[in-house]
């Protein structure tokens, strides 16, 4: 499902026009990315937990040269699925 698909969804379902329920999930979007440049996580009960992880350095090879590089240490966005979104997936066919 593409950003605008999620819009048009969201519009019919809650009987809003198209303008009011792109503003509505640009903001969920923003609180979300927002939340997590903080360092802090973002849960929706029955859907999943937004959090940040830290990758730690580690080596690796340019795929390129061959060569050994080091990788640096980065903080990275992870999703993990609430247990109702878990079950619905595998109900789903």
């Amino acid at each position: 499902m593409s950003k605008q698909e999620l819009i048009a969804s969201v519009a019919q379902k809650a009987k809003l026009s198209k303008a009011v329920a792109a503003k509505a999930v640009d903001s969920l979007f923003k609180g979300i990315r927002d939340s997590l440049a903080r360092g802090k996580s973002v849960g929706f009960v029955g859907f999943g937990t937004f959090l940040v992880s830290k990758r730690s350095a580690r080596n690796g090879i340019h795929p390129r040269t061959r060569q050994p590089i080091q990788i640096p240490a980065k903080k990275v966005p992870r999703f993990r699925a609430g247990k109702a979104l878990k079950a619905a997936v595998r109900r789903a066919k």
